[in-house]
């Protein structure tokens, strides 16, 4: 018998990697502050993302941003060129980007542990997710830190699509705080539509990552937002296409 190709070598280790880990995971509120109807007790959020030099898919500017909470003041950043070392694999997004946001969150518990966040949101899926274990489940596990997934675009899994019904449900959503549960084929629910602001009409899509029930996770989401985007992601997206820009500014990140 041949031996299966790399890639498919890494695919089979990277799904058992998946699977070992998301046996770890926590659907479920942990923290007191996560049981209080205003969130008492919280007062830092944190918010991650990965911004790439056009052209290029290797080289990537990772921000880690700490807001205070209810107020969503920054309190903390850290900001650096890394480079990925992982392929890009569909569905395997998580084994490129964690190791690098990992890093930062690390950096910030052993330098200035006070400032560590309580939650953190990234800019992707968690439960949502072909395998039930997205970028967000993926970070919080080996962080050991609740984690939010919040998507800005709709992953076609389990079923769920841009259909008519989805988009009717979509334009049902009339003000900020509203939303619809996303089920697979088999009626499980996987996250929500939400609609995030009366800003925008366009919803993202929320799901745990780890350590927060859906409910908790998409009220805290829509108490984190300013705009469409909750403001940890959107403050760590625009300080890392900042650096970018900046620094290369030949390469027109």
């Amino acid at each position: 018998m041949n031996a299966a190709p790399a890639g498919e070598e890494l695919v089979t280790r990277w799904e058992s990697e998946q699977s070992r880990l998301r046996q770890l995971l926590v659907l479920e509120d942990t923290e007191a502050w996560q049981r209080s109807p205003d969130f008492s007790g919280l007062q830092r959020v944190g918010g991650v993302d990965l911004s790439f030099i056009k052209g290029d898919d290797v080289n990537a500017c990772a921000q880690l941003v700490v807001l205070s909470y209810p107020g969503l003041e920054l309190l903390y950043e850290d900001c650096r060129m890394v480079t990925l070392t992982a392929p890009y694999v569909a569905g395997f997004l998580a084994f490129r980007e964690t190791p690098s946001l990992l890093d930062a969150l690390r950096r910030l518990e052993a330098e200035r542990p006070h400032l560590l966040p309580q939650v953190v949101f990234v800019d992707g899926n968690g439960l949502f997710h072909y395998r039930e274990f997205g970028l967000a489940c993926h970070l919080g596990v080996l962080s050991g830190l609740p984690c939010v997934g919040v998507a800005k675009n709709l992953l076609h899994v389990g079923g769920v699509q841009k259909s008519g019904e989805h988009q009717s449900q979509v334009a049902a959503l009339q003000r900020g705080g509203d939303s619809f549960p996303l089920e697979d084929a088999s009626g499980k629910v996987l996250g929500k539509a939400l609609r995030s602001s009366d800003k925008s009409s366009k919803p993202v899509y929320v799901s745990v990552g780890h350590k927060i029930s859906l409910e908790t996770a998409v009220r805290l989401t829509h108490c984190c937002c300013r705009y469409r985007v909750p403001e940890p992601i959107r403050q760590a997206d625009c300080r890392s296409r900042e650096y970018l820009r900046r620094h290369f500014p030949a390469a027109d990140a």
